[in-house]
Protein backbone atom coordinates (compact mmCIF):
# COMPACT_ATOMS: atom_id res chain seq x y z
CA UNK A 1 0.00 0.00 0.00
CA UNK A 2 1.91 3.34 -0.98
CA UNK A 3 1.46 7.01 -0.31
CA UNK A 4 0.31 8.19 -3.38
CA UNK A 5 -3.65 7.65 -2.45
CA UNK A 6 -3.14 7.50 1.70
CA UNK A 7 -2.83 11.12 1.62
CA UNK A 8 -5.73 11.60 -0.27
CA UNK A 9 -7.97 9.12 1.94
CA UNK A 10 -6.55 10.72 5.11
CA UNK A 11 -7.68 14.11 3.72
CA UNK A 12 -10.47 13.09 3.05
CA UNK A 13 -11.61 11.97 6.32
CA UNK A 14 -10.59 14.33 8.28
CA UNK A 15 -12.54 17.04 6.45
CA UNK A 16 -15.39 14.39 7.17
CA UNK A 17 -14.67 14.36 10.84
CA UNK A 18 -14.30 17.94 11.31
CA UNK A 19 -17.11 19.00 9.30
CA UNK A 20 -19.35 16.50 11.83
CA UNK A 21 -17.26 18.60 14.72
CA UNK A 22 -17.83 21.98 13.50
CA UNK A 23 -21.65 21.18 13.14
CA UNK A 24 -21.94 20.12 16.49
CA UNK A 25 -20.01 23.18 17.76
CA UNK A 26 -22.22 25.65 16.15
CA UNK A 27 -25.60 23.51 16.91
CA UNK A 28 -27.83 26.55 18.43
CA UNK A 29 -29.46 25.82 21.97
CA UNK A 30 -32.46 27.18 20.26
CA UNK A 31 -33.80 24.63 18.19
CA UNK A 32 -34.87 26.81 15.68
CA UNK A 33 -37.61 24.38 14.30
CA UNK A 34 -38.64 23.90 17.18
CA UNK A 35 -40.90 26.60 20.02
CA UNK A 36 -39.33 26.94 23.45
CA UNK A 37 -42.33 27.88 25.61
CA UNK A 38 -43.93 25.15 23.84
CA UNK A 39 -41.37 22.86 24.96
CA UNK A 40 -41.42 23.58 28.78
CA UNK A 41 -45.38 23.58 29.11
CA UNK A 42 -44.80 19.83 28.08
CA UNK A 43 -42.14 19.65 30.83
CA UNK A 44 -44.95 21.29 32.94
CA UNK A 45 -47.07 18.49 32.58
CA UNK A 46 -44.43 15.81 33.16
CA UNK A 47 -43.31 17.17 35.88
CA UNK A 48 -46.90 17.61 37.10
CA UNK A 49 -47.79 14.12 36.49
CA UNK A 50 -44.73 13.22 38.36
CA UNK A 51 -46.03 15.12 41.61
CA UNK A 52 -44.12 17.78 41.48
CA UNK A 53 -45.64 21.01 42.88
CA UNK A 54 -47.32 23.63 41.00
CA UNK A 55 -46.00 25.89 43.78
CA UNK A 56 -42.18 24.78 43.04
CA UNK A 57 -42.44 25.01 39.37
CA UNK A 58 -43.97 28.35 39.10
CA UNK A 59 -40.55 29.40 41.32
CA UNK A 60 -37.85 27.12 39.31
CA UNK A 61 -39.61 27.84 35.90
CA UNK A 62 -40.64 31.11 35.87
CA UNK A 63 -38.66 33.25 33.41
CA UNK A 64 -36.10 30.30 32.49
CA UNK A 65 -34.01 30.75 28.99
CA UNK A 66 -31.21 28.54 27.88
CA UNK A 67 -27.94 29.56 28.31
CA UNK A 68 -25.54 29.93 25.15
CA UNK A 69 -22.74 29.43 27.83
CA UNK A 70 -24.09 26.47 28.78
CA UNK A 71 -24.11 25.17 25.17
CA UNK A 72 -20.63 26.34 24.32
CA UNK A 73 -19.55 24.86 27.67
CA UNK A 74 -20.97 21.58 26.20
CA UNK A 75 -19.21 21.57 23.00
CA UNK A 76 -16.08 22.72 23.72
CA UNK A 77 -13.38 19.74 22.75
CA UNK A 78 -10.05 20.17 24.29
CA UNK A 79 -7.45 20.71 21.50
CA UNK A 80 -4.52 18.46 22.99
CA UNK A 81 -5.40 15.19 24.44
CA UNK A 82 -3.47 15.10 27.92
CA UNK A 83 -0.77 13.22 28.58
CA UNK A 84 -1.22 10.63 32.28
CA UNK A 85 1.59 12.69 33.98
CA UNK A 86 0.27 16.26 33.21
CA UNK A 87 -3.75 15.06 34.22
CA UNK A 88 -2.03 14.26 37.57
CA UNK A 89 0.13 17.30 38.30
CA UNK A 90 -3.35 18.75 37.58
CA UNK A 91 -4.83 17.00 40.30
CA UNK A 92 -2.74 15.64 43.00
CA UNK A 93 -0.39 18.70 44.44
CA UNK A 94 1.99 18.78 47.39
CA UNK A 95 -1.13 21.56 48.34
CA UNK A 96 -4.29 19.75 47.72
CA UNK A 97 -2.74 16.49 49.49
CA UNK A 98 -1.38 18.44 52.39
CA UNK A 99 -4.72 19.79 53.01
CA UNK A 100 -6.31 16.67 52.80
CA UNK A 101 -4.36 15.43 55.43
CA UNK A 102 -5.62 18.55 57.79
CA UNK A 103 -9.20 17.95 56.65
CA UNK A 104 -8.41 13.75 58.02
CA UNK A 105 -7.78 15.69 61.04
CA UNK A 106 -10.07 18.26 61.89
CA UNK A 107 -12.84 16.02 60.87
CA UNK A 108 -11.69 12.76 62.02
CA UNK A 109 -14.62 12.16 64.27
CA UNK A 110 -17.29 12.54 61.23
CA UNK A 111 -14.82 10.32 58.81
CA UNK A 112 -14.66 7.63 61.70
CA UNK A 113 -18.38 7.72 61.86
CA UNK A 114 -19.07 7.35 58.17
CA UNK A 115 -16.34 4.77 57.59
CA UNK A 116 -18.06 2.71 60.71
CA UNK A 117 -21.52 3.09 58.90
CA UNK A 118 -20.55 2.63 55.38
CA UNK A 119 -17.31 0.57 55.05
CA UNK A 120 -15.87 3.10 53.10
CA UNK A 121 -11.76 3.72 54.37
CA UNK A 122 -11.75 7.92 55.25
CA UNK A 123 -8.72 8.29 52.96
CA UNK A 124 -10.76 7.60 49.82
CA UNK A 125 -13.35 9.63 51.15
CA UNK A 126 -10.82 12.48 51.15
CA UNK A 127 -9.64 11.95 47.62
CA UNK A 128 -13.58 12.32 46.04
CA UNK A 129 -13.63 15.05 48.03
CA UNK A 130 -10.63 16.89 47.04
CA UNK A 131 -11.13 15.97 43.23
CA UNK A 132 -14.37 16.23 43.40
CA UNK A 133 -14.76 19.97 44.71
CA UNK A 134 -10.90 20.76 46.36
CA UNK A 135 -13.02 20.06 49.23
CA UNK A 136 -15.84 21.77 49.21
CA UNK A 137 -13.71 25.41 47.99
CA UNK A 138 -15.37 25.17 44.89
CA UNK A 139 -19.08 23.42 43.86
CA UNK A 140 -19.86 25.15 41.28
CA UNK A 141 -21.36 28.96 40.44
CA UNK A 142 -23.91 27.52 38.04
CA UNK A 143 -27.36 27.85 38.72
CA UNK A 144 -29.00 24.08 38.45
CA UNK A 145 -31.87 24.54 37.06
CA UNK A 146 -30.78 26.78 34.50
CA UNK A 147 -28.07 24.81 33.27
CA UNK A 148 -30.31 21.51 33.00
CA UNK A 149 -33.11 23.73 31.28
CA UNK A 150 -30.60 24.37 28.73
CA UNK A 151 -29.04 20.97 27.81
CA UNK A 152 -32.55 18.89 28.13
CA UNK A 153 -33.80 21.45 25.42
CA UNK A 154 -30.59 21.29 23.30
CA UNK A 155 -30.74 17.95 20.99
CA UNK A 156 -27.41 16.99 21.72
CA UNK A 157 -27.62 14.75 24.45
CA UNK A 158 -31.57 15.79 25.82
CA UNK A 159 -33.06 13.29 26.93
CA UNK A 160 -30.90 12.67 29.68
CA UNK A 161 -30.53 15.80 31.04
CA UNK A 162 -34.25 15.81 30.75
CA UNK A 163 -33.95 13.00 33.65
CA UNK A 164 -32.21 15.17 35.57
CA UNK A 165 -33.87 18.30 35.69
CA UNK A 166 -37.01 16.60 36.21
CA UNK A 167 -34.88 14.94 39.53
CA UNK A 168 -33.28 18.36 40.48
CA UNK A 169 -37.28 19.81 40.46
CA UNK A 170 -38.05 17.18 42.49
CA UNK A 171 -35.10 18.12 44.99
CA UNK A 172 -36.43 21.48 45.15
CA UNK A 173 -39.74 19.89 45.81
CA UNK A 174 -38.94 17.93 49.00
CA UNK A 175 -37.16 20.83 50.30
CA UNK A 176 -33.57 19.77 50.62
CA UNK A 177 -31.80 23.12 49.12
CA UNK A 178 -33.98 26.31 48.11
CA UNK A 179 -33.45 27.40 44.85
CA UNK A 180 -30.78 30.21 45.35
CA UNK A 181 -28.24 27.86 46.98
CA UNK A 182 -28.61 25.09 44.16
CA UNK A 183 -25.63 26.09 42.37
CA UNK A 184 -23.21 23.88 40.53
CA UNK A 185 -21.41 22.86 37.74
CA UNK A 186 -22.47 23.89 33.88
CA UNK A 187 -24.00 20.06 33.77
CA UNK A 188 -25.64 20.48 36.68
CA UNK A 189 -23.26 18.04 39.07
CA UNK A 190 -23.42 19.76 42.56
CA UNK A 191 -21.89 19.97 45.97
CA UNK A 192 -19.02 19.03 48.45
CA UNK A 193 -19.18 15.43 46.38
CA UNK A 194 -20.81 16.70 42.55
CA UNK A 195 -23.57 14.60 42.70
CA UNK A 196 -25.74 15.07 39.89
CA UNK A 197 -29.60 15.07 40.17
CA UNK A 198 -29.94 11.12 39.83
CA UNK A 199 -27.06 10.08 42.39
CA UNK A 200 -28.40 12.43 44.53
CA UNK A 201 -32.19 11.24 44.53
CA UNK A 202 -30.78 7.56 44.84
CA UNK A 203 -28.37 7.70 47.29
CA UNK A 204 -27.93 10.99 48.93
CA UNK A 205 -28.68 10.68 53.09
CA UNK A 206 -29.28 12.77 56.19
CA UNK A 207 -26.28 11.74 57.57
CA UNK A 208 -26.96 15.27 60.07
CA UNK A 209 -30.40 14.37 61.07
CA UNK A 210 -31.93 17.65 60.19
CA UNK A 211 -34.35 16.12 58.02
CA UNK A 212 -32.76 17.55 54.76
CA UNK A 213 -30.03 15.75 52.44
CA UNK A 214 -27.93 18.88 51.95
CA UNK A 215 -24.64 17.66 50.05
CA UNK A 216 -23.87 21.58 49.18
CA UNK A 217 -23.54 23.01 53.25
CA UNK A 218 -23.63 20.10 55.45
CA UNK A 219 -20.13 18.08 55.55
CA UNK A 220 -21.74 15.27 57.18
CA UNK A 221 -24.82 14.99 54.25
CA UNK A 222 -21.93 15.43 51.33
CA UNK A 223 -19.84 12.81 52.83
CA UNK A 224 -22.20 10.23 54.42
CA UNK A 225 -24.04 10.36 50.35
CA UNK A 226 -20.56 9.18 48.89
CA UNK A 227 -19.55 6.84 51.52
CA UNK A 228 -23.37 5.39 50.80
CA UNK A 229 -23.47 5.75 47.38
CA UNK A 230 -19.83 3.69 47.28
CA UNK A 231 -21.18 0.94 49.51
CA UNK A 232 -24.17 0.55 47.28
CA UNK A 233 -22.39 0.27 44.38
CA UNK A 234 -19.99 -2.74 45.52
CA UNK A 235 -17.14 -0.75 47.45
CA UNK A 236 -15.13 -3.42 50.00
CA UNK A 237 -13.95 -2.05 53.28
CA UNK A 238 -11.12 -4.31 53.69
CA UNK A 239 -9.38 -3.64 50.15
CA UNK A 240 -7.83 -1.31 48.30
CA UNK A 241 -7.68 0.22 44.46
CA UNK A 242 -4.43 -1.03 43.31
CA UNK A 243 -0.42 -0.62 43.46
CA UNK A 244 1.93 0.13 40.73
CA UNK A 245 3.99 -2.47 39.54
CA UNK A 246 7.19 -3.12 37.64
CA UNK A 247 6.95 -4.85 34.13
CA UNK A 248 9.32 -7.79 32.70
CA UNK A 249 10.79 -7.59 29.93
CA UNK A 250 9.13 -8.72 26.27
CA UNK A 251 5.65 -8.25 28.82
CA UNK A 252 2.81 -9.18 26.53
CA UNK A 253 0.86 -6.20 26.03
CA UNK A 254 -2.79 -8.09 25.10
CA UNK A 255 -2.91 -8.84 28.71
CA UNK A 256 -3.14 -5.45 29.70
CA UNK A 257 -6.77 -4.10 29.99
CA UNK A 258 -9.61 -3.99 32.34
CA UNK A 259 -10.78 -6.89 30.15
CA UNK A 260 -8.28 -8.77 31.30
CA UNK A 261 -8.43 -10.43 34.49
CA UNK A 262 -6.40 -13.07 36.59
CA UNK A 263 -4.91 -13.72 39.92
CA UNK A 264 -2.47 -12.36 41.49
CA UNK A 265 -0.56 -15.24 41.44
CA UNK A 266 -0.97 -15.17 37.76
CA UNK A 267 0.40 -11.88 37.20
CA UNK A 268 3.61 -12.92 39.70
CA UNK A 269 4.33 -16.03 37.10
CA UNK A 270 4.04 -13.63 34.34
CA UNK A 271 6.92 -11.89 35.81
CA UNK A 272 5.39 -8.55 37.36
CA UNK A 273 6.48 -7.65 40.41
CA UNK A 274 5.96 -4.74 43.05
CA UNK A 275 7.34 -1.17 41.75
CA UNK A 276 10.49 -1.82 44.34
CA UNK A 277 10.95 -5.19 42.68
CA UNK A 278 9.58 -7.80 45.73
CA UNK A 279 6.80 -10.71 45.13
CA UNK A 280 3.36 -9.45 44.68
CA UNK A 281 1.40 -9.92 48.02
CA UNK A 282 0.81 -13.62 48.14
CA UNK A 283 -3.59 -13.27 48.58
CA UNK A 284 -6.55 -14.92 46.41
CA UNK A 285 -7.21 -11.36 44.63
CA UNK A 286 -7.90 -10.65 41.05
CA UNK A 287 -6.70 -8.10 39.20
CA UNK A 288 -6.31 -5.93 35.86
CA UNK A 289 -3.23 -4.53 34.68
CA UNK A 290 -3.50 -1.13 32.80
CA UNK A 291 -0.85 1.44 31.93
CA UNK A 292 -2.40 4.47 30.62
CA UNK A 293 0.72 6.10 29.64
CA UNK A 294 1.57 2.89 27.13
CA UNK A 295 4.51 1.02 27.40
CA UNK A 296 6.97 4.51 28.90
CA UNK A 297 4.36 5.19 31.41
CA UNK A 298 3.55 3.78 34.86
CA UNK A 299 1.74 0.25 34.89
CA UNK A 300 -0.85 -0.98 38.02
CA UNK A 301 -2.19 -3.55 38.81
CA UNK A 302 -6.35 -2.97 40.05
CA UNK A 303 -8.50 -4.04 41.83
CA UNK A 304 -12.52 -4.66 42.78
CA UNK A 305 -12.57 -1.04 44.00
CA UNK A 306 -10.76 0.59 41.24
CA UNK A 307 -13.55 -1.15 39.27
CA UNK A 308 -16.20 0.83 41.35
CA UNK A 309 -14.41 4.22 41.21
CA UNK A 310 -14.99 3.99 37.26
CA UNK A 311 -19.04 3.61 38.61
CA UNK A 312 -18.05 7.30 39.64
CA UNK A 313 -16.11 8.60 36.62
CA UNK A 314 -15.45 6.26 33.69
CA UNK A 315 -12.21 7.71 33.30
CA UNK A 316 -8.83 5.27 34.27
CA UNK A 317 -6.74 8.10 35.06
CA UNK A 318 -9.71 9.40 37.39
CA UNK A 319 -9.51 6.49 39.36
CA UNK A 320 -5.67 6.41 39.68
CA UNK A 321 -5.60 9.73 40.77
CA UNK A 322 -8.25 9.01 43.44
CA UNK A 323 -5.94 6.13 44.23
CA UNK A 324 -3.16 7.54 44.50
CA UNK A 325 -4.18 10.51 45.95
CA UNK A 326 -5.68 8.21 48.76
CA UNK A 327 -2.64 6.71 48.82
CA UNK A 328 -0.64 10.00 49.19
CA UNK A 329 -3.34 10.91 52.25
CA UNK A 330 -2.04 7.67 54.65
CA UNK A 331 1.57 8.92 53.47
CA UNK A 332 2.38 6.85 50.42
CA UNK A 333 4.84 8.50 48.49
CA UNK A 334 5.13 9.56 44.72
CA UNK A 335 4.79 7.22 41.92
CA UNK A 336 8.07 5.72 40.94
CA UNK A 337 7.75 5.31 37.56
CA UNK A 338 10.37 7.79 35.59
CA UNK A 339 8.90 9.96 33.32
CA UNK A 340 9.68 9.85 30.24
CA UNK A 341 11.46 13.00 28.71
CA UNK A 342 9.91 13.05 25.30
CA UNK A 343 6.49 13.44 26.57
CA UNK A 344 4.30 14.88 24.03
CA UNK A 345 0.18 15.07 23.67
CA UNK A 346 -1.30 14.49 20.44
CA UNK A 347 -3.42 17.36 19.11
CA UNK A 348 -7.12 16.59 18.56
CA UNK A 349 -6.13 16.83 14.33
CA UNK A 350 -3.40 14.98 14.97
CA UNK A 351 -5.17 12.40 16.59
CA UNK A 352 -8.25 12.65 13.67
CA UNK A 353 -5.01 12.11 11.25
CA UNK A 354 -3.87 9.07 13.48
CA UNK A 355 -6.96 7.32 12.94
CA UNK A 356 -7.60 8.00 9.47
CA UNK A 357 -3.85 6.87 8.26
CA UNK A 358 -4.93 3.70 10.27
CA UNK A 359 -8.04 3.26 8.32
CA UNK A 360 -5.76 3.73 5.42
CA UNK A 361 -3.93 1.07 6.32
CA UNK A 362 -6.59 -1.62 6.59
CA UNK A 363 -6.95 -1.20 10.14
CA UNK A 364 -10.56 0.17 11.33
CA UNK A 365 -10.12 3.07 14.18
CA UNK A 366 -13.83 3.99 13.18
CA UNK A 367 -15.16 7.46 12.56
CA UNK A 368 -12.07 10.10 12.34
CA UNK A 369 -13.60 12.10 15.19
CA UNK A 370 -10.28 12.81 17.45
CA UNK A 371 -11.51 10.47 20.53
CA UNK A 372 -9.13 7.24 21.50
CA UNK A 373 -12.11 5.02 22.66
CA UNK A 374 -11.66 1.28 22.23
CA UNK A 375 -12.09 0.73 19.04
CA UNK A 376 -9.19 3.11 17.98
CA UNK A 377 -6.84 1.16 20.58
CA UNK A 378 -7.79 -1.68 19.73
CA UNK A 379 -6.76 -0.95 15.64
CA UNK A 380 -3.42 0.90 17.15
CA UNK A 381 -2.46 -2.30 18.69
CA UNK A 382 -3.09 -4.51 15.55
CA UNK A 383 -1.17 -2.01 13.82
CA UNK A 384 1.79 -2.13 16.32
CA UNK A 385 2.32 -5.45 16.32
CA UNK A 386 2.76 -5.48 12.28
CA UNK A 387 5.05 -2.65 12.78
CA UNK A 388 7.24 -4.04 15.74
CA UNK A 389 6.08 -1.74 18.06
CA UNK A 390 4.87 -2.93 21.36
CA UNK A 391 1.64 -2.82 21.01
CA UNK A 392 -0.29 -0.94 24.32
CA UNK A 393 -2.71 0.57 22.32
CA UNK A 394 -1.09 4.31 23.14
CA UNK A 395 -1.92 6.94 20.98
CA UNK A 396 1.91 8.94 21.03
CA UNK A 397 3.22 10.77 18.45
CA UNK A 398 6.07 7.85 17.97
CA UNK A 399 3.22 6.08 16.63
CA UNK A 400 1.84 8.76 14.34
CA UNK A 401 5.55 9.57 13.51
CA UNK A 402 6.00 5.88 12.35
CA UNK A 403 2.53 6.02 10.70
CA UNK A 404 3.52 8.72 8.60
CA UNK A 405 6.30 6.81 7.12
CA UNK A 406 4.20 3.58 7.20
CA UNK A 407 4.63 1.89 3.45
CA UNK A 408 1.62 -0.89 4.48
CA UNK A 409 1.78 -4.34 4.54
Amino acid sequence: MGHRWILPLVSCLKAAALGFAFAALFTSPARPDGDFQAWLTALRAEATAQGISPQTLDQALSGVEPVARIIELDRRQPEFTQTFWRYLDQRISDQRIERGRAMLAEHQALFREVAERYGVQPRFLAAFWGLESNYGSYTGDYPVIDALVTLAYDRRRGDFFRTQLLDALKILDQGHIAQDRMMGSWAGAMGHVQFIPSTFRHYAVDQDGDGRRDIWESLPDALGSAANFLSQIGWDPNKSWGREVRLPAGFVWELAGLDQRKKLAEWQALGVRRIDGRDLPAVDLDASLVAPGGHKGPAFLVYQNFRVILNWNRSVTYAIAVGHLADRLSGAGPLETERPADERPLSRPEVEELQARLLAEGFDPGLPDGIVGGQTRAALRAYQRRAGLPPDGFPSFEVLQKLRTSEGG
